[in-house]
């Protein structure tokens, strides 16, 4: 960390914070049922418009980061979510979906501005390791802040939204007082206005982001497939938190490391191996599922998304044109959320037909990501690069 600009390392400590006092969304529900008196279906519903506010903002953020910059942006987005939990216990329960789908939104914007803040700002050969950081100081966070929460919650849960408030304006501060103004992406003339348009001149970003999506899906069988399968085998509910818990755990301790050893390689190599290592992992599982298989499972997996994520993070902004940074930080933050959407229905659906047969479609979607980017090759890669600077550069 300490090659990191000095800017970027207190950005880091006030990620951190952020995500350690970032504890409503997990108790939202809970919350909704005890404090509000709804029943659960209306509170799993109600609670739902926080993810599609996140989904909505995460794609969004990048653009209104390019086009106000990211740094304001950033600032903005912390100060709007610190109101919007401040104003969350003494909003009506009528009014409660439209608050959370707002602060569901100004999260999601934080997420692709931050890291486009920090990458554009970044020569390419530091972007991996101020990426594995910053997921790293968010999964520390992720880690401690829950458990905090529900001491909190046990006492009152206006408490929880007041913490998460607080940290926000703490995240706030951090930017207007130590982030530099000029830490942003800029638009030189000739840059195209339109993402289409860079899209266009860059297929292979693409397929990135199309084989990210189906490698997210198999991925995330860790948050629906694994919960089920541990139960099924008979495993007490906190054998799961535990292995959520080891999964934050190991990032924790050896993405930064993983990224700094690996910076000079090629990125599209460490993505396949990377999608390859979560569809290995869930095979593991299929011909014998036990829960020392699932937790062996569960290491591969996260090893692939060492390897994958944040290198994919950093090549989303090797790829962007000047000034669109904040845009391919949403595209790439967008493809990498995608399978929250899609794996929780398809993994009960092969659930319900054979558990075994789960795992083998888990691990061969990661597969079938790894065998399309990687065979497709990255020969052109530079190519591509060259006609992109290109056609940014033309009058």
């Amino acid at each position: 960390m300490r090659e990191l600009p000095g800017w970027v390392r207190w950005l880091l400590v006030g990620r951190f914070v952020n995500a350690l006092g970032s504890m409503a969304w997990v108790f939202v529900p809970l919350y909704l049922v005890s404090d509000r008196g709804l029943d659960e279906a209306t509170a799993g519903s109600v609670a739902a418009v926080w993810g599609v506010g996140t989904i909505l903002g995460n794609l969004a953020g990048g653009s209104v980061g390019d086009r106000w910059g990211l740094r304001p942006t950033l600032a903005f987005a912390s100060l709007a979510s610190a109101l919007g939990c401040a104003v969350v216990p003494i909003t009506p329960t009528g009014a409660l979906a439209v608050v959370l789908f707002v602060m569901g939104a100004l999260g999601g914007i934080g997420r692709p501005v931050s890291f486009a803040l920090v990458t554009s700002a970044l020569p390419s050969e530091d972007r991996r390791r101020a990426s594995a950081w910053m997921r790293s100081v968010n999964n520390a966070g992720t880690v401690l802040g829950p458990p905090l929460g529900g001491l909190l919650a046990v006492h009152h849960f206006g408490a929880v939204f007041v913490i998460d408030a607080l940290a926000s304006l703490l995240m706030l501060g951090v930017v207007l007082l130590v982030v530099p103004a000029t830490a942003r992406a800029t638009a030189p003339e000739g840059t195209p206005t339109r993402v289409l348009t860079a899209l266009r001149a860059d297929p292979r970003f693409v397929l990135l982001l199309l084989t990210v999506v189906v490698a997210d899906t198999a991925y995330r069988f860790a948050y629906s497939a694994v919960p089920w399968q541990l139960e099924a085998l008979g495993a007490a509910p906190w054998v799961y938190g535990t292995t959520i818990s080891l999964n934050c755990a190991l990032i924790v301790l050896f993405e930064p490391w993983l990224a700094h050893r690996l910076r000079a390689r090629s990125p599209e190599p460490l993505i396949v191996a990377g999608f390859a290592l979560v569809g290995l992992g869930w095979l593991v599982v299929a011909p014998s599922p036990a829960v020392a298989t699932v937790l062996a499972a569960l290491v591969v997996v996260t090893a692939g998304e060492m390897l994958y994520k944040p290198t994919a993070t950093a090549h989303a902004a090797d790829r962007a044109p000047d000034g669109m940074h904040g845009r391919y930080q949403s595209l790439y933050g967008a493809a990498s959320i995608g399978g929250t959407v899609v794996a929780p229905p398809l993994a009960g659906a092969l659930f319900s037909a054979s558990p075994r047969l789960m795992w083998v479609v888990g691990g061969l979607l990661a597969l079938a990501a790894a065998a399309t980017l990687g065979l497709t090759g990255a020969g052109n890669d530079g190519a591509v690069r060259r006609v992109v600077t290109t056609r940014r550069a033309a009058p």
